[in-house]
């Protein structure tokens, strides 16, 4: 049991810790595997169409990374070792590091399937912040064999960027008043949030460090980026107030509508079931989740209530999960009755990003997705539909 504050008043300088498992993907493999270590090991899909989801370091200095296509990937490494993965082997060795961290914890946050946030304020008064850090850093990698690095400062933020700089299986501390400048002299592509369109618009400009970018006025960054710019501007000083939330397990997301008129006009109910699968699988993907299971719901005019629902691979795929809503409602709606609601669940949802999933999609169809959300994000989900849905 790692050493707890007592009750005495604690001190309120702010202490937040990030924590990062090392590739993964990768270091669970090696871990079932051990002759896949030291070696370049990519996971993703197998097909010719496939994307690298994620891949060891060793693969990395041959200029292998996320979202690149397969055949570019075994081109600049042809000496790989392609794997297509096993999400319910990562959910489950997930589990048993957020188990690790709750059981010493004081507050924590899962942010991803890999990622955490510890709240530590106070322990530095009584134990220390730092040396707290490495216990925890040192029983997670004890208790599952995987390699974790940390990051540890006075914010979310800095704390991420921080964990980054340790990477691979290290450790970055950046104490108070020390923030902006640790965060001047690194590329603004360190910044949280910040993706491709959002770099390329701000190397048009000259701004490729961050110690340039703090410098620019919150006003103009808010004229060229809409109502991201001020949260640009915050980053780049290493502002931010974003509060450790404590963890609770979602276990599903849904919609449902129920019509003013029982309704038999069938193309109107499917475009509706598409753009709720749309709306939550953009909710999926916001939240870095996936699910394994669809469940569609018809009511009719005569009050009585189906479901069919159905396993899947794991995905946040607007388009495979249409289909399989579609396939489910051609099997459900039996009765040809008025239909008086329509719903769609989401359930056996695990942390992931779908752009780090273990599917065979193209670049193509993965990039229309980062567009699509890029833009609902910062202009509003429903400023992009499908044509059908209008």
């Amino acid at each position: 049991m790692l050493a707890m504050p007592g009750k005495e008043e604690l001190c309120y300088d702010r202490a937040v810790l990030h924590m990062d498992l090392d590739a993964f993907f990768v270091s669970v493999e090696c871990l079932k595997n051990s002759d896949f270590l030291g070696k370049p090991l990519i996971i993703g899909g197998v097909s010719n169409r496939g994307v690298v989801s994620t891949c060891s370091y060793e693969a990395r200095r041959f200029g292998v990374h996320s979202a690149m296509p397969m055949k570019l990937a075994l081109r600049l490494c042809p000496q790989a070792i392609v794997l297509r993965g096993d999400m319910d082997s990562y959910s489950r060795y997930s589990k048993l590091v957020t188990e690790i961290i709750a059981a010493d914890a004081p507050l924590f946050e899962k942010s991803s399937i890999d990622e955490f946030y510890l709240d530590l304020t106070g322990l530095d008064k009584y134990f220390g912040c730092y040396k707290w850090a490495l216990e925890m850093r040192e029983k997670i990698i004890s208790e599952s064999g995987l390699p974790i690095s940390f990051g540890l400062s006075t914010n979310k933020l800095i704390s991420k960027v921080g964990t980054g700089e340790g990477k691979p299986n290290g450790k970055h501390q950046v104490e108070k008043g020390k923030e902006k400048s640790f965060l001047s002299p690194l590329s603004v592509k360190k910044i949280p949030g910040v993706g491709k369109q959002t770099y390329k618009k701000l190397s048009f400009m000259g701004v490729r460090k961050i110690k340039t970018l703090s410098e620019i006025p919150s006003r103009l960054l808010e004229r060229e980026f809409g109502k991201t710019g001020n949260k640009l501007w915050q980053k780049a000083n290493g502002i931010d107030n974003t509060p450790v939330v404590a963890y609770s397990e979602q276990k599903s997301m849904s919609k449902e509508r129920t019509f003013t008129e029982d309704t038999l006009n069938m193309n109107y109910i499917q475009n509706l079931l598409k753009k709720m699968v749309d709306d939550l699988t953009f909710d999926l993907r916001s939240a870095e989740r996936l699910t394994s299971c669809i469940t569609v719901k018809i009511r009719y005019a005569d009050f009585n209530t189906y479901t069919k629902q159905k396993r899947i691979a794991y995905t946040a795929n607007e388009n495979i999960l249409g289909n399989y809503a579609m396939d489910l409602f051609s099997v459900l709606y039996e009765r040809r009755q008025l239909i008086r609601l329509i719903g769609v669940k989401f359930s056996g949802l695990v942390y992931g990003s779908y752009q780090i999933s273990l599917f065979d999609d193209s670049l193509t169809s993965i990039k229309l997705l980062q567009e699509k959300d890029w833009i609902k994000k910062r202009f509003g989900s429903d400023k992009i539909l499908r044509a059908s849905c209008l």
